[in-house]
């Protein structure tokens, strides 16, 4: 029956079924694509889709310095290589010489060698020479920046401005410049205008310094923290990185200050800045021997006055006073280097004379530092110079112009505080006295190696605080907010808002 039936089933086409096989094998060979596609998801991806090649390091410092962010040392080498050799070939090239000179000055900065800084003058007055632009005007700003000439720096700063006044990186330099001058109102002016031109990592980090000299330390921390997630590369993420290092040290936090100053040197390690920072932050923890090593890595390669100073007292505080000597003539020298290449370290140096030299000495350069640019940091030196001299009734109005919350920029530092404090003590005015001392080692309990020791030999010598007769805190209300609508965290209060910097796009 088997054989009959297929006998009489009828005989397939031979069309018929060689298009059964076709179907069958187009089948086949999806599926075969299937796994392979899948098989080819699953290898690694450098296999499949190779990465573009990285820019050269000249590319990767010419985005950088000429969106005004930090740049790596050794990209910047390159970059100043390779725009010196093509202005031999092309001399009336403007742009690359206003490059060329902003370059030179990133680098004097990073490196603390004032040599950078004539030839930037030299690079950016050849651009102004072949045509005027904003951008060799921004650059001389720059400069005279770096150099701590902040009247200079105002009037290139706003001539660029009035040039060309939408380009946006000329704003970070007419705030620093405002900001050296005690100009704080022109400050905040600088920024909202660069906010409203720009946003992103560089805008946030300006904008945490303007918030940090207000007082508003929890918005600045968040403006930091935002611009060093949002960073490019890892230079400009270290540069944030250790100014949020520099604010938790501020407001005493020793641990999170050395988390941040360690992950900057771990991305940068030329991030000289966060290094003396470890310094800082280690002494407080009392990891001496490790501070000591920060601080002289940070000053072989970035010789500023300021570690040397700050190295000189650890060691004093030490009892090691022939290697506090040597700190403090490396400071005398370093001054000396500066003032060749045009910078002025006249504060440092007078800070240096208020407390370990000839406090007179002192008065007459910081007088002089206070004609040209009446910041609150010259304001906080030229007090405690005063007081040095013993001059105290003229050293209470500057330590009083350097914590004015309404009228100055509001920082919330415990030097200046103690500053306020030792001076009102020895004007016998106990009661302010204990307030400021308190106050500063509220704000900072590790703040110095040896004034925090002083501060509570003058609280306990002050005793007890009395029960009635306290005069109010100057420039506060019972509310604990100041005048300046800054409350005891630091965060605006009422009506006044920080300068919130567009989303970053």
């Amino acid at each position: 029956m088997e054989n009959r039936a297929t006998e009489d089933r009828p005989a397939q086409p031979r069309q018929e079924r060689r298009a059964r096989l076709r179907g069958r094998l187009v089948i086949a060979a999806v599926a075969g694509c299937a796994v392979l596609g899948t098989a080819l998801m699953l290898l690694p991806a450098e296999r499949t889709a190779p990465r573009a090649p990285a820019p050269a390091p000249g590319a990767q410092a010419l985005t950088a310095v000429a969106a005004g962010v930090p740049a790596a040392l050794p990209d910047l080498a390159a970059l100043i290589g390779e725009r010196e050799g093509h202005l031999r070939r092309h001399p009336e090239d403007a742009g690359s010489w206003a490059l060329l000179g902003t370059a030179y000055v990133e680098q004097g900065r990073r490196t603390a060698d004032t040599t950078f800084y004539t030839k930037a003058e030299n690079s950016l007055r050849t651009s102004l020479k072949v045509r005027r632009s904003a951008e060799a005007l921004g650059g001389l700003a720059a400069l005279a920046n770096a150099r701590r000439d902040f009247r200079t720096a105002r009037t290139w700063g706003e001539e660029a401005r009035q040039l060309e006044p939408r380009r946006w990186t000329t704003y970070p330099a007419l705030i620093d410049a405002y900001t050296g001058l005690g100009d704080y109102k022109a400050a905040r002016g600088a920024l909202e205008r660069l906010t409203e031109l720009r946003s992103g990592p560089s805008v946030m980090a300006r904008a945490a310094a303007v918030y940090r000299d207000r007082g508003w330390r929890e918005d600045a921390a968040a403006q930091l923290a935002d611009a060093a997630a949002g960073a490019r590369v890892p230079a400009e993420r270290a540069a944030y990185l250790e100014r949020a290092g520099q604010l938790a040290w501020e407001r005493g936090d020793r641990e999170d200050a050395l988390r941040h100053f360690q992950e900057a040197v771990r991305i940068d390690p030329d991030q000289r800045a966060a290094q003396a920072g470890q310094g800082r932050a280690l002494a407080a923890l009392g990891r001496t021997a490790e501070a000591l090593n920060a601080y002289r890595t940070a000053l072989a390669k970035q010789p500023l006055p300021q570690y040397a100073l700050e190295l000189g007292e650890l060691y004093e505080s030490l009892g090691l006073g022939q290697a506090a000597r040597v700190q403090y003539d490396l400071l005398r020298a370093a001054v000396e280097r500066a003032a060749a290449g045009g910078a002025d370290e006249e504060l440092v140096l007078g800070q240096y004379e208020a407390d370990h030299g000839d406090p007179s000495s002192a008065v007459r350069r910081l007088r002089a530092e206070w004609l040209r640019q009446p910041g609150i940091a010259v304001a906080d030196a030229l007090g405690w110079a005063l007081h040095r001299s013993g001059q105290d009734r003229e050293a209470l109005r500057y330590a009083r112009i350097a914590t004015d919350q309404v009228h100055g920029g509001g920082v919330r530092s415990a030097l200046y505080a103690y500053h306020l404090g030792m001076i009102e003590w020895a004007s016998e005015q106990s009661a302010p006295a204990r307030r400021h001392l308190q106050e500063a080692l509220r704000i900072n309990p590790w703040f110095s190696p040896t004034r925090v020791r002083e501060a509570r030999e003058a609280l306990a010598a002050l005793g007890d605080v009395p029960d009635t007769g306290l005069p109010e805190e100057s420039g506060a209300d019972e509310s604990g907010a100041d005048e300046s609508g800054a409350d005891d965290e630091g965060g605006p209060v009422g009506d006044a808002k920080p300068v919130t910097p567009r989303p970053y796009r």
